[in-house]
């Protein structure tokens, strides 16, 4: 892909009617290129942009006020947004994320703006789906990031991740912008370090992220195929449900596919507790396998859920009792 084809009343489509527009800005060349190519994209609605400062490196400020500074020669309204509250010790990049996008989301709201644009790459788009890849990853996992979501009312779109991380940077040095290199994507204590290292010798070995890239479209196509047969079967399976209990089909349900079968057994167990991680659901879907295989009742806990194959083939979920003090 090269980034003189690229069509900005395509590339940015889907913010065409957008009340306004924040970009995250971090000051590398990604956020940087992204920026610069939405400020010349003709008619674009209302640009805003915000950098947050994680106040990791005494180096950040300094960075932020960089940021600034590119926005006022890009006559683009700035404002730098930091922590609040305690840095955490472990899981550091996973909690800094979360911080950036709900002070990111925050300040979209106060200034109006109704959408949240970040510039995730094919690159980023690599690793993430190698990541859920190591963690065995469901199939929506494997579709990676999503181009368009909703973060509390607020739409995030990632325009940018057809493009590759090179392009991105042609851009910067083809307008002549200033980038900063953050350190921190060197430092091996980081996970994406390590998973960018390994990236790069998939490459070298014919792995591109435009592999990635179909595989995450291959998959987002499989996950909305299954999503749409799980709410068919829902609708034919669910005998009663309130906030607290769903009855079953358990006749029914024993003859759906596994997968559609797991998928709302988890949808349900959500929803009445906690979402149970992937393995534990998989789990109690065999056991009821056996025990329909069987036909002999069981009973499980999981996810705050209290789980009743009866013998009248008639399943039940409904919110566990509270346990007794000393129990």
């Amino acid at each position: 892909m090269l980034v003189s084809e690229q069509d900005p009343k395509t590339l940015f489509a889907p913010l065409a009617k957008a009340r306004g527009i924040l970009v995250g800005l971090s000051g590398g060349p990604d956020s940087v290129a992204a920026l610069a190519l939405l400020s010349q994209w003709p008619g674009h609605p209302p640009l805003f942009a915000a950098t947050f400062d994680h106040g990791f490196r005494a180096e950040s400020r300094t960075e932020a006020q960089q940021c600034a500074g590119l926005c006022a020669q890009l006559n683009i309204p700035h404002a730098t947004l930091n922590w609040q509250g305690d840095k955490p010790s472990t899981r550091i990049q996973e909690e800094a994320r979360d911080a950036r996008y709900a002070a990111l989301i925050a300040h979209a709201k106060e200034i109006g703006a109704d959408h949240l644009v970040t510039a995730h790459h094919a690159d980023d788009q690599m690793e993430t789906i190698l990541f859920r890849l190591m963690r065995g990853s469901s199939i929506g996992g494997l579709a990676g990031m999503r181009a368009q979501l909703t973060r509390d009312d607020i739409t995030h779109t990632r325009p940018f991740l057809g493009w590759r991380k090179s392009e991105l940077i042609a851009v910067c040095e083809a307008q002549g912008l200033n980038y900063i290199c953050d350190p921190s994507n060197e430092d091996p204590r980081f996970a994406r370090t390590q998973m960018r290292r390994l990236t790069g010798e998939l490459e070298e070995a014919g792995l591109s992220p435009e592999t990635f890239a179909r595989l995450a479209t291959r998959a987002a196509r499989a996950e909305a195929a299954l999503a749409e047969g799980t709410e068919h079967l829902k609708t034919e399976v669910i005998l009663r449900h309130t906030d607290e209990t769903t009855e079953l089909n358990a006749k029914r349900l024993k003859n759906a596919p596994e997968e559609l079968v797991l998928r709302l057994l988890m949808a349900e167990i959500g929803r009445i507790g906690q979402m149970p991680r992937l393995e534990q659901a998989e789990a109690l879907a065999a056991d009821l396998s056996a025990a329909w295989t069987v036909g002999r009742p069981l009973r499980a806990t999981l996810g705050g859920t209290l789980i009743n194959l009866k013998s009248d083939s008639v399943l039940v979920i409904s919110r566990e009792a509270p346990r007794r003090a000393g129990n």
